[in-house]
C-alpha cells in the first residue's frame, strides 16, 4: 500500500511541478516577475508543493 501511494505522491509532484513551470511562462507571471524580480506567490506555492509531494513520493517507494 505504501507503494501505491508513494507512486501517487511522486507523479502529483511531477505534475505540479509541470504545472508551475507552464504557469511562469504565462504572460501576467511574466510581467510581475518583470517588475517585482520574483516570480508570482503561486507559482511558488506550486513549486515548493511539487517538490515536498516528489520527495515524500519518492521516499516512500524507496523505504522498505
Amino acid at each position: 500500500m505504501k507503494k501505491i501511494i508513494g507512486l501517487a505522491l511522486l507523479v502529483i509532484g511531477v505534475g505540479l511541478a509541470i504545472w508551475a513551470y507552464q504557469m511562469s511562462g504565462s504572460i501576467g507571471s511574466q510581467l510581475k516577475e518583470a517588475f517585482s524580480g520574483a516570480p508570482t506567490d503561486k507559482v511558488m506555492l506550486l513549486y515548493i508543493g511539487g517538490a515536498a509531494s516528489g520527495v515524500v513520493g519518492l521516499f516512500l517507494l524507496i523505504k522498505k
